[in-house]
């Protein structure tokens, strides 16, 4: 039997490695465009620390047992058919060996679009950025989905932090305040500081309080050069910023953007955009020097650009189900569940249980009534996000910020990584949310306070933090859902 697992994000990989074990004697055929999967909830990060790339990008050959990895881009999924239609963007095979047989997949090697016939699929394609056809604003404003995208980010905001001057700001605009808004939003005024620092230390050194976190502030009440001439500035149509989260919640975000020095807007919608402004609904022009959108989704272009509703068993029609940000999600409850990391994540485990139960079911040729599966149910532990050098996390009713966020945001990430077989990745990822030095920079500074303290001189240290990754099951659940 062939299980195709169309798309490797969360919930892709998730459910391809939970199948590897569950179904060690069916081919299990994992499509992705490049190969890759992406830890999306740290990609804002790419803009602040370009360095943390390799670390949240897996090379699924690397992390997939037995599961055969193809390198393409699903470009339909027939559903009554069975298929789903690839595109590998090659039209004809460089091996030069014609003695090499052709891959038993259902595809033909010749061409670079390619039938997959699969027996059961799951769809976990992820979503687009949806820009709502407002005139201009694709055309003109970057998304965040991709690592070239948080490269971009990067380099347009270096550019104008260039020719920003405290007379006359650079404004920066991110349209839509969503988890994914507020993090770009907060990492871009991070920069800015570190710029700062930067430019203030003189020689290019860092300089922070050993927490992650900068004090910009110059003691003489001089405008600063960097901070005082550049805007970031936060959009979102709605009342509140992350409008499908709890109040609380929403309060202390916005407490926390506007701490680390991003303006927000509410209750304030783009209407279009060109190369130098912004139209808002409210008649108002808004200039800016550098448009980044984050203002929501749309389904994969595989599905027509739709994210089609499925129920509680996660099935489209018969044996594909679809899972994640592809799809629109209603529970055992009746409920829409949100688009998210933590979402996809559950809901995986869920159809990895259905899917072998229908496989068993096909394989022994029983007739009558499929068996009857399993519903999925939305249960939230709690949601964490970015902002800047700090973070918002709440669990149960309780929210937190500071330190104990960024330590819960620090072990979902390295919970994650652990769960997908990349623990090794996790060091650097935990090391960048608790604002830790590199380990060169850590010898240095051990070096420097060895030479530097008198007897009795107590370290500036918050102690020893220990972080707990907790594999779950034997199946390699875990407590790191990524819950941003």
């Amino acid at each position: 039997m062939r299980v195709a697992v169309l798309g490797a994000g969360y919930a892709g990989l998730t459910l391809a490695k939970r199948l590897e074990d569950a179904l060690p004697d069916d081919e299990i055929v994992v499509v992705d465009e490049d190969a890759t999967h992406l830890v999306q909830h740290e990609l804002h990060r790419v803009v602040r620390r370009p360095s943390l790339a390799d670390d949240i990008t897996l090379d699924l050959d690397d992390v997939l047992d037995s599961a055969t990895v193809r390198e393409a881009t699903v470009t339909d999924v027939d559903p009554a058919a069975g298929e789903a239609t690839l595109d590998t963007g090659d039209a004809t095979s460089d091996a030069g060996d014609s003695s090499e047989s052709a891959p038993d997949d259902g595809s033909d090697a010749d061409s670079a679009v390619e039938t997959l016939d699969y027996d059961v699929a799951a769809v976990c394609l992820g979503a687009t950025t949806n820009y709502y056809d407002l005139p201009g604003v694709r055309e003109h404003a970057t998304p965040l989905k991709r690592l070239a995208d948080a490269r971009a980010i990067r380099a347009d905001f270096l550019d104008v932090l260039e020719d920003g001057t405290p007379a006359a700001p650079a404004r920066i605009v991110v349209g839509g305040a969503g988890l994914s808004g507020v993090q770009v939003a907060g990492e871009l005024a991070a920069l800015a500081d570190e710029e700062a620092t930067e430019d203030t230390a003189g020689d290019g050194s860092w300089c922070g309080d050993g927490n992650g976190d900068v004090d910009v502030d110059d003691t003489d009440g001089e405008p600063d050069a960097v901070t005082d001439s550049v805007e970031v500035l936060l959009l979102e149509q709605k009342a509140n910023v992350a409008p499908e989260f709890p109040a609380n919640f929403q309060r202390t975000v916005r407490n926390e953007l506007e701490a680390r020095g991003v303006t927000v807007r509410t209750g304030t919608a783009v209407e279009s955009a060109d190369d130098e402004g912004i139209d808002l609904a409210t008649g108002e022009r808004l200039d800016y020097d550098q448009f980044v959108w984050t203002g929501g989704i749309a389904g994969s272009p595989a599905l027509d650009g739709d994210r089609p509703v499925v129920r509680r068993d996660l099935r489209l029609d018969g044996t594909t189900f679809v899972l994640g940000d592809a799809g629109r999600v209603v529970d055992t409850d009746g409920e829409a569940v949100p688009a998210s990391a933590q979402a996809a994540i559950r809901q995986a485990r869920v159809a990895a249980d259905n899917v072998e139960r229908l496989v068993d079911h096909e394989r022994e040729g029983e007739s009558g009534f499929r068996p009857r599966l399993d519903g999925y149910r939305f249960d939230s532990p709690g949601w964490i996000v970015s902002v800047g050098n700090g973070a918002v996390a709440q669990i149960g009713p309780t929210v937190l910020t500071g330190r104990p966020a960024k330590l819960a945001k620090a072990s979902v990430g390295a919970g994650y990584l652990s769960s997908v077989g990349a623990v090794a990745n996790a060091p650097d990822l935990v090391r960048e949310e608790l604002g830790w030095p590199d380990e060169d920079d850590a010898d240095g500074e051990k070096a420097d306070e060895a030479d530097g303290n008198e007897a009795g001189d107590e370290p500036d240290d918050d102690g020893p933090v220990r972080i707990t990754i907790d594999d779950g099951d034997d199946r390699g659940e875990s407590n790191g859902d990524g819950n941003t």
